[in-house]
C-alpha cells in the first residue's frame, strides 16, 4: 500500500459512508488475510458488501460527494461479482466489492459474527476465518486456492469442521483437497 495508515483512515470514511446508507461492510482480501496470520503483499484494501445496483450507484455518487475519486464497475451477466467501487487518492485504493445477487450470505453473516476490528474504535470489522476460506473458494482460481492453503497452514487450529460445514451449506467444492495440501505442504 502507498500510504497503509491513510488507507485505512478511507476505509473507515467509506464504512461511515456504506453505514449511513444502510450498507454493512467487512474487511476481504489480503488485509483480512493478514488479520488471520498470513502476510502476502497488496496495494488496497477491499471491503466486502451485499446491496443492490442502486444503492451501490448511491454509494458511488455519495463518495464522490465526499470529495473522493471514484470509479464505478458495474457487473455483467456472468461476473461474479455484483460491481465495484474503487476509490482512489494519494494513499492508494479501497475497494468495494459488492457480492449482492451473487453470494451475499458470505458478507451477511460475516458482517454478523464478525468480532475483530482493524485497530481499537475502527469500524473496520475482519471478516471471519471460515467465512474468508468459503470466499476465497468461491473466488477460484489458483491465487485465491493457494491463499487458502497458507491460511490454513497459518492457522493449525482452525474449526475445519466449521469451515466444510460452511463451505456444503453454500455448495462450495473442493474444500477437501486443499486441507490435505495444506498438510502435506508445512
Amino acid at each position: 500500500m502507498a500510504d497503509p495508515e491513510g488507507t485505512i483512515r478511507v476505509a473507515e470514511e467509506v464504512a461511515r459512508i456504506l453505514e449511513s446508507r444502510g450498507v454493512g461492510a467487512v474487511v476481504i482480501g489480503a488485509v483480512a488475510l493478514a488479520a488471520h496470520g498470513y502476510v502476502r503483499f497488496t496495494d488496497d484494501l477491499d471491503l466486502g458488501i451485499n446491496t443492490d445496483q442502486g444503492t451501490l450507484r448511491q454509494v458511488a455518487d455519495g463518495l464522490r460527494m465526499a470529495g473522493f475519486e471514484v470509479a464505478l464497475r458495474e457487473p455483467d451477466g456472468a461476473d461474479p461479482l455484483g460491481g465495484v467501487i474503487d476509490v482512489r487518492g494519494a494513499f492508494g485504493l479501497v475497494q468495494i466489492v459488492n457480492f449482492g445477487g451473487r453470494f451475499p450470505a458470505v458478507i451477511d453473516e460475516s458482517i454478523a459474527e464478525a468480532d475483530t476490528v482493524i485497530r481499537p474504535g475502527s469500524l473496520l470489522r475482519i471478516m471471519p476465518l471460515p467465512h474468508l476460506v468459503a470466499l476465497k473458494l468461491y473466488s477460484g482460481g489458483m491465487k485465491s486456492r493457494a491463499d487458502i492453503v497458507e491460511l490454513l497452514a497459518f492457522n493449525p487450529g482452525a474449526d475445519i469442521a466449521r469451515i466444510r460445514g460452511l463451505c456444503e451449506k453454500w455448495r462450495l467444492g473442493g474444500f477437501d483437497a486443499l486441507i490435505d495440501e495444506s498438510a502435506s505442504g508445512r
